[in-house]
């Protein structure tokens, strides 16, 4: 039932008009218009006013079951087809601002969170038993209770279109679907292909779902009313109920098997995918009633835990990023720059957007920027200093989109245009006629200095000028050119078709007029912007680094790799930090290391087995041998015993997991601390939003500073406080966290409920 937003309300009194939308008892205009074609088919389109997105809440589910009684109740109808008004949304679910506020208040809205459910189950119920076939006509997004209200559909016709997607996201929010979702889906395709979709909470490309068995065709947009009106005329469907899986036998046999994978998977730290197994694996036995019934519960269960107050708090920042503007920048100035004019929403939309973008360096970086911003439909200049390294870019430009291809992700058309609008150029081209050029070279702050003094020269003024460094100073490399004003940090993740954040640095000299349009180009790629200032590492690698280091040293003290990484990945961690060091490279690990540590010589410093392991040519994953060798079956790696020689003591090798734990882990929160004291971000969900999506920092813990209010910042300070004593200077607490210690002070005030507002 999940979506963009969950709300309770007051019921509307719904008179539909046959010559214009429905109107509520308020004068205002209807969420669904209702119409009934020459050949007698009802279409109801849902058309939320003043939004671009439709959702359910209390409202538009009265509505709906309003235009269900209307249906039932009137004259003889073919059928009826749910459709949308929207262009890029059918229904994104259910609105989520009531399950933020129920969060909140759990013991006062238990029973408004149950009867909303109880609602939407009765209406979808109300649409599966009409007498006359029903059709979704879905183009859009398509997601949580927006599926779910398709699934009670006896059709489900879907646009081929990018803008489509379909599934049931439920568990990436620490909750269930309860309007049927977990019911009707395993018997429409099966019980294992169901909770392939539901357990993993997945969204889906059309093509997918289309193979999958949850749309049963694929409809041009501008097709889907008349296909839809054909499939009524067929009458009802004829579907299989997948006897051989759908079953007791089979749910008890796939619900311990599954179980015991998602265990070893969650380490138990998300509830949520081992409540819609047991809850799935129960009701495909039961009658629908029942089904639901066990549907309900397990979903006020689930919004009970700690996990889903935290994802959920993560989902309203993800959309928080999404709409970033202006007023997040005003709370955010560079250090020694006044505000000044802050350019309003209106003049940001009329100031030119990006249209046309170079890249300098066609590296593992570059290729995969130039890659994303091709397929966003953006003509690409890729340049590097030489033809060899223009076609390695290239080549894996052309890799990645095949292998997208290979997953449906893309047509064979999207690739061959996608390839299309890319440029290479091995030497110098005209850059005039480019609004952006994303520099990309290698991470030594002299190449990047003359790059930009060459790209200040070649560009129009008008040209916003961004490196994708991930550690060096923006207003260094800024000082190199005429106009600072437009230079801007734009610090993409590795790999990029799957990293979701983008740093957006704010330089000493960089105009707030630039820093909105960078914002509005992070945006308009899909992906969710953080401004940060300008900072050593700025901030997810400021963070990440002491813990990586920590790490390292703990290695070279005598513990083992197995339980370093083991340790963060009970801890939550999506990868332990010396295999992360793999994957990232020694060599780019230790780069970044140094610089940090030229910085904050009073605690950080790089261990010095980084040193052996890149003379001893052991590069990580890119050269097969790092801490762990590369030799075997993609994602499977087993510890590197050449390692070993790199330890010099073994003062650590008696620290259990949970110890090992408590030192990484101390170090992310003091720094991220820090970083808040610094005020190099604007507050506490900026930094937890940050590590969460730049990091995968564990999202049922909402993160370092969220973490911190859980464990309490007096005990945190306090075991701090004695690993200095016990010769650990780099654990001495920041200033922030000892007065927070002191006055037993919280990073989020509001406590138990969530701390970023919903409509923020």
């Amino acid at each position: 039932m999940t979506g963009a937003k969950f709300v309770s309300g007051q019921s509307s009194v719904v008179s539909c008009k046959s010559h214009g939308p429905p109107t509520t008892d308020h004068g205002q205009t209807a969420h669904i218009h209702y119409h009934i074609t020459a050949d007698q088919i009802c279409v109801l389109t849902f058309d939320r006013p003043g939004s671009t997105a439709n959702i359910f809440d209390r409202a538009t589910l009265s509505e709906l079951n309003e235009h269900l009684d209307r249906i039932a109740n009137g004259p003889r109808l073919s059928g009826l087809v749910l459709t949308s008004g929207k262009p890029s949304i059918f229904i994104a679910g259910a609105d989520l601002r009531g399950l933020a506020d129920w969060l909140k208040h759990p013991a006062q809205s238990v029973s408004d969170l149950h009867s909303f459910i109880e609602l939407g189950q009765s209406v979808f119920n109300r649409l599966a038993s009409l007498m006359i076939p029903t059709v979704a006509a879905i183009h859009g997004a398509c997601l949580g209770g927006g599926f779910e209200v398709c699934l009670a559909c006896d059709y489900r016709l879907a646009s081929p279109d990018r803008t489509t997607k379909i599934g049931l996201p439920e568990t990436q929010l620490g909750i269930l679907p309860a309007w049927g979702g977990s019911t009707r889906l395993p018997r429409l395709i099966g019980l294992p292909k169901a909770l392939e979709v539901i357990l993993a909470g997945k969204t889906l490309a059309p093509r997918q779902a289309l193979r999958r068995g949850m749309v049963d065709d694929l409809i041009p947009r501008e097709h889907l009313l008349k296909a839809a009106s054909h499939l009524v005329h067929q009458g009802k469907p004829h579907r299989s109920t997948h006897p051989f899986v759908n079953n007791r036998l089979v749910a008890s046999a796939i619900s311990i098997w599954l179980r015991r994978k998602l265990l070893v998977k969650t380490r138990g730290h998300y509830p949520a995918p081992l409540k819609a197994l047991e809850t799935a694996t129960k009701g495909i036995t039961r009658p629908l009633a029942e089904s639901l019934a066990v549907e309900r519960e397990a979903l006020v269960e689930l919004a009970r835990t700690e996990a889903c107050r935290n994802l959920v708090q993560v989902f309203f920042l993800q959309e928080r990023a999404k709409k970033l503007s202006g007023d997040a920048l005003a709370r955010l100035q560079p250090a020694g720059k006044s505000p000044g004019h802050q350019p309003s929403s209106a003049e940001i939309s009329r100031d030119h957007p990006v249209k046309r973008v170079a890249v300098v360096g066609a590296g593992v970086m570059g290729a995969g920027i130039a890659q994303w911003l091709s397929a966003r439909q953006l003509p690409v200049i890729l340049r590097d200093i030489n033809v060899e390294q223009v076609a390695h870019g290239m080549a894996n430009i052309a890799c990645r989109y095949h292998e997208g291809l290979k997953h449906h992700i893309f047509t064979q058309l999207e690739v061959r245009q996608g390839l299309d609008r890319i440029y290479p150029a091995a030497r110098e081209v005209p850059l005039a006629k480019v609004d952006l050029v994303i520099e990309a070279a290698v991470e030594k702050i002299a190449v990047k200095k003359e790059i930009f003094r060459r790209l200040d020269e070649l560009s129009s003024p008008g040209a916003i000028l961004a490196t994708n460094t991930s550690a060096l100073s923006i207003t260094e490399i800024a000082g190199s050119t005429k106009k600072p004003a437009r230079v801007i940090g734009l610090h993409f993740f590795n790999p990029v078709h799957r990293m979701q954040l983008v740093e957006v640095v704010l330089g000493r000299e960089t105009d707030p007029a630039i820093a909105q349009r960078a914002v509005r180009f992070v945006q308009q790629l899909g992906k969710l912007p953080l401004l940060v200032k300008d900072s050593p590492g700025f901030l997810v690698n400021r963070i990440l680094l002491p813990y990586l280091m920590e790490a390292g040293y703990l290695f070279e003290a005598g513990a083992s790799v197995e339980d370093i990484d083991a340790a963060m990945l009970d801890f939550g961690m999506p990868m332990g930090p010396l295999r992360l060091i793999d994957e990232v490279g020694v060599d780019v690990a230790q780069h970044v290391a140094e610089t940090l540590a030229a910085y904050f010589t009073d605690r950080m410093r790089t261990p010095r087995l980084l040193s052996a392991m890149l003379e001893a040519g052991l590069l990580g994953s890119k050269s097969g041998r790092g801490f762990y060798l590369h030799d075997g079956p993609k994602n499977s790696v087993r510890w590197n015993p050449e390692t070993h020689r790199f330890r010099r003591a073994d003062s650590a090798s008696g620290l259990d997991r949970e110890k090992l734990q408590r030192r990484m882990v101390l170090l992310m929160v003091n720094e991220a601390a820090r970083c808040l004291e610094e005020q190099i971000i604007a507050g506490p969900a900026d930094v937890d939003f940050g590590m969460i999506m730049g990091t995968g920092f564990a999202p049922f813990r909402g993160g370092p500073l969220r973490f911190s209010d859980s464990a309490g910042a007096d005990k945190l300070v306090e075991e701090m406080s004695r690993l200095v004593a016990a010769g650990a200077p780099q654990f001495e607490p920041c200033g922030l966290l000892k007065n927070m210690a002191a006055e037993k002070g919280r990073f989020y005030e509001e406590g138990r409920g969530l701390s970023v507002k919903p409509d923020a």
